[in-house]
């Protein structure tokens, strides 16, 4: 199929500025398109990988991707529904440039990566109103859907005047790197069409350049996708969300939604998602979409030894064997349980009752009694327990489990 017909297979595909030419243009493989980044964090998370990964297949055609992050447009802020923009301060700004930079190069093998500071701080404000502004109508402005959404609550000045830069950008990179097309998610869109408007008026009517949006990735029933079942983001960067924490948030996508996102967010054939589908269809208690989902993009995030050890530790999780862990790996897997910090020895009864798993002394007893505790997958019932450091796992770690899915963390 060509690479249109895949992007539509794989439900990313949303509108493009020529529907007639644009199938032949992907396949010419002859442009150079950007992409942009605005630098409101030091990492990117799931909700911004599609757009990576959708323009990494753009590249496989021999297209040229470059990446732009904003360092101007970042102090800004892309026009929100819900009001104004946090204005962050310029070294945040000039951090998360760098770390995005960082990011994108190692996990995208993107060569070219463009600071839109870099050209924008060089133009004065008479020659921004002049030689840009007098290229946009206000009326046209106005009327983008994420200008028209916020006039009746208001909004500022800066951030109406954000389209102007982006286009700016565009400008730019086109007379100076032949860059002749923009991708972007579809609520992009208007700042795409205004910069190929800017082109066309400061570089001719004829110039050919095309602007593809891609579907907001969304959940099956309607809700922001990007987020685990707690509310937190899941980072790409693993020193945010661990390549465990990264691992479950893929196994745990849901039957309605897995096939699309294997689709969207793996390299797999069509071939291999269909037959992935068919043995959803024929034994869903294997689960097998979801784990060929979760290792496919932990892999390509994380790379294949993290990816292997987050399963290593979802096995364990789920069987309760713990004692083959290494402390790495339970530091990786258990980094968000009920722990405490202990530098002596004591009594598992007490134990119980400081992490919680026991209201009372009474209860804590019962538990231990009745062989609802395990320590390190190992069940005790002997009440003289002692938790100490020679029990840890490398001296560091003990796992307590209670039951069968109640677990907690002590350290030493």
């Amino acid at each position: 199929m060509t690479l249109l017909e895949e992007l539509k297979w794989r439900e990313l595909f949303f509108d493009a500025t020529d529907m007639e030419k644009i199938e032949e243009f992907l396949e010419s493989g002859e442009s150079t398109f950007y992409l942009g980044a605005d630098p409101t964090g030091d990492s990117l998370h799931v909700g911004h990988l599609v757009i990576y990964l959708t323009a990494m297949r753009i590249a496989s055609k021999g297209h040229k991707p470059i990446l732009l992050v904003g360092g101007a447009t970042g102090q800004i802020g892309d026009p929100k529904q819900q009001g104004e923009r946090k204005m962050l301060d310029l070294d945040v700004i000039e951090y998360n440039v760098e770390c995005l930079a960082k990011q994108v190069k190692n996990l995208f093998k993107f060569e070219t990566i463009v600071n839109n500071y870099d050209w924008t701080s060089k133009i004065d404000v008479i020659t921004f109103l002049r030689d840009f502004g007098k290229c946009f109508n206000v009326n046209y402005m106005i009327n983008k859907d994420t200008v028209k959404s916020r006039l009746d609550s208001g909004i500022s000045y800066t951030e109406f005047s954000y389209q102007i830069l982006q286009s700016l950008d565009w400008w730019h990179l086109y007379t100076t790197m032949g860059c002749n097309m923009q991708i972007g998610g579809q609520d992009q869109w208007g700042n795409i069409t205004a910069g190929i408007e800017l082109i066309r008026k400061r570089c001719g009517s004829d110039s050919k350049v095309h602007g593809i949006t891609f579907s907001l990735i969304t959940r099956s029933d309607g809700t922001k996708f990007g987020k685990s079942e707690g509310g937190q983001a899941v980072w790409l960067d693993k020193d945010k969300t661990s390549p465990y924490e990264f691992y479950q948030f893929w196994i745990n996508t849901p039957d309605s939604d897995v096939v699309k996102r294997l689709k969207q967010f793996t390299f797999l054939s069509k071939e291999e998602i269909e037959n992935l589908e068919r043995e959803m269809v024929e034994a869903p208690h294997l689960r097998s979409a979801q784990k060929a989902l979760a290792f496919e993009v932990t892999k390509f995030i994380h790379g294949e030894e993290a990816t292997n050890q987050a399963i290593k530790v979802s096995q364990a999780l789920f069987s309760g064997d713990i004692k083959d862990l290494t402390a790495q790996e339970i530091e990786m897997g258990f980094s968000d349980l009920e722990a405490i910090s202990l530098t002596e020895d004591k009594n598992i009864v007490d134990v119980l009752i400081e992490l919680e798993l026991a209201s009372s002394k009474r209860e804590s007893r019962e538990f231990v009694t009745t062989g609802a505790v395990s320590i390190n997958g190992e069940k005790i019932t002997d009440l003289e327990f002692v938790i100490s450091k020679d029990k840890a796992i490398e001296g560091k770690f003990i796992v307590i489990r209670r039951g069968k899915k109640k677990y907690a963390l002590v350290k030493f």
